[in-house]
């Protein structure tokens, strides 16, 4: 920040009803000039709500008491809905069996099934283990000797397996099973071949919505296959990765992330539906509630000193809070514009997409479209795969990313401020730049007089043609011919349009990103290629 001329943003965070906590940063700029030397310890808060929150009642605020409760229970509000940790229920089917007794029962696992769960994870001894246990026990042994534990990416997953839990001979509920696996929000089913065909309707569970159905075909022999299904209560969203249509998954570790992320994203999905929002709205509520109750004092930010009190004074005839230009750019957090926006490319029977109403929003890390009635995300992309744009005063922007595709959006007319200030905050948080318009004339055998590969990345200009005279270099890389992005294109066809759209005399237009990235081609961060060279007239 410093390095920008701006002092570093300061970060507030606002706790509601809503599961989402709002968060946000405003540099000390974007404050009146005299909150910002108001005291010499700082800020007072009291400015900084009268400039995030302008709307809200101050006098109704009352300072929190010094209990270490506080900060506590506050961090248990900005962390609700957000673990890395999951558990996750493992039931054994064997062959011929499908009720929730019957898989209870399975006092040991068969071959099979002992290979798909070392595939899965890890067998750990429980006494003594410090990683994520999922209320098993890890001193006396009273939850089984062994589980099964892995990770992936940022998760710890314990998995609940029903073989692995302790066994009670003669009792058919097998309680001390099911009160784990039936407390998992995600069941794996695992089926050995000749199981019947598993229904939800045989388990007795409040708590589980998810099952995930894994058979296994021709095991243990080399040449071990899966198929997978899932079923889920009917208030669950739709969640990835999806199954494909062929639905055989040799035993191998792709199988595994697969089936890994489809765990992981099970569980999340669940907590999006009905039931479970209710039940984190309603804990969320009694945190406030015990903190609005039992950990506030009488003081208001008005008499908690007298500076405050003074400051509130001068307040009576506020100056307007404005930034200086462009400093608000800097922020970490999105900045959000209203646009209408469509894909660049062209859709059925070559008609140009409809519009969205949409929200664009650019952080510092990424770029996303929401849009504005639905309240979805209809496109996003990383800040570091955003090639270049091109933009006019006639309030439009064509945006390209990754390999060159690119969506066009545009601003209401009277906002043609709003088009500089995105590409402002482009520039500040992309590696991208401005693309330039060339228009390239043929020489007298019908030549452009330059080379590219396969990219569109411009490997040789020859002299004294018509390409050199109109600025193109090598290094250059093209993003759209005759008015189609490349993407679009194979390399065959750009080739072709580029030898015979045109005769000698009429020209050609093709759309070029700057130069170079401090030396480098300048690539979306995945950074495709491969060295192909043709000439491109």
């Amino acid at each position: 920040w410093e390095s920008n001329g701006l002092s570093n943003p300061w970060l507030h965070s606002s706790f509601c009803s809503q599961l989402r906590t709002l968060r946000g940063s405003i540099l000390e700029e974007a404050l009146p000039l005299s909150a910002r030397h108001a005291t010499p310890r700082g800020i007072p808060p009291k400015k900084l709500l009268e400039h995030v929150m302008p709307e809200l009642s101050l006098q109704c605020l009352r300072l929190a008491s010094s209990s270490p409760k506080v900060p506590e229970t506050l961090l248990k509000l900005d962390e609700q809905g957000l673990s890395f940790q999951r558990k996750v229920g493992v039931l054994y089917c064997m062959a011929g069996q499908g009720s929730e007794e019957d898989m209870y029962n399975n006092e040991e696992g068969g071959p099979a099934f002992q290979e798909f769960l070392d595939l899965l994870g890890e067998r750990v001894r429980l006494r003594g283990f410090e990683k994520y246990r999922a209320q098993l026990d890890t001193k006396t042994d009273s939850t089984g000797s062994h589980s099964l534990y892995t990770t992936y990416q940022d998760y710890e997953i314990m998995f609940h397996v029903s073989t692995m839990l302790p066994y009670t001979p003669n009792n058919r509920q097998q309680l001390l099973r099911k009160r784990h696996i039936g407390n998992d929000i995600v069941t794996i089913v695992f089926q050995e071949p000749g199981a019947l065909p598993f229904t939800p309707r045989t388990i007795r569970s409040h708590f589980q919505h998810v099952f995930i159905v894994v058979r296994a075909h021709e095991s243990c022999n080399g040449n071990t296959t899966y198929s997978m299904a899932v079923s889920c209560t009917k208030d669950i969203p739709p969640f990835g990765p999806f199954i494909p249509a062929e639905n055989a998954f040799p035993h191998s570790p792709a199988f595994r992330d697969l089936l890994l992320a489809k765990v992981v994203n099970a569980e999340n999905a669940a907590e999006r539906s009905g039931k479970f929002h209710a039940m984190a709205t309603r804990t969320r509520q009694e945190y406030l509630r015990d903190l609005a109750l039992h950990h506030a004092t009488t003081s208001t930010l008005e008499a908690s000193s007298s500076r405050l009190a003074l400051i509130a004074l001068a307040a009576k005839k506020r100056e307007k809070a404005r930034a200086p230009k462009g400093a608000e750019a800097h922020s970490a957090g999105a900045l959000v514009w209203g646009v209408w926006a469509r894909d660049g490319g062209r859709g059925a029977e070559g008609k140009t997409p409809p519009e969205l109403r949409c929200l664009l929003g650019v952080s510092a890390e990424f770029l996303v479209l929401i849009d504005a009635r639905e309240k979805r995300v209809v496109f996003n992309c990383s800040c570091r795969d955003i090639l270049a744009w091109t933009f006019s005063e006639s309030c439009t922007l064509d945006l390209y990313y990754e390999t060159g595709d690119y969506i066009c959006m545009r601003v209401d007319e009277g906002q043609a401020n709003d088009i500089r200030d995105i590409v402002h905050r482009l520039q500040l948080v992309t590696r991208g730049c401005e693309t330039r318009e060339l228009t390239l004339l043929r020489n007298g055998v019908g030549q452009l007089g330059f080379q590219m590969d396969h990219e569109g990345f411009v490997t040789e200009v020859e002299r004294f043609t018509f390409a050199e005279k109109a600025g193109l270099q090598p290094g250059a890389r093209l993003v759209r011919v005759c008015e189609r992005p490349l993407p679009s294109l194979s390399h065959a066809q750009t080739t072709e349009l580029l030898r015979t759209e045109v005769s000698s005399h009429v020209v050609i237009v093709l759309l070029l990103l700057a130069l170079r990235f401090h030396g480098k081609l300048r690539r979306s961060e995945g950074g495709f290629g491969k060295e192909n060279t043709d000439k491109g007239g």
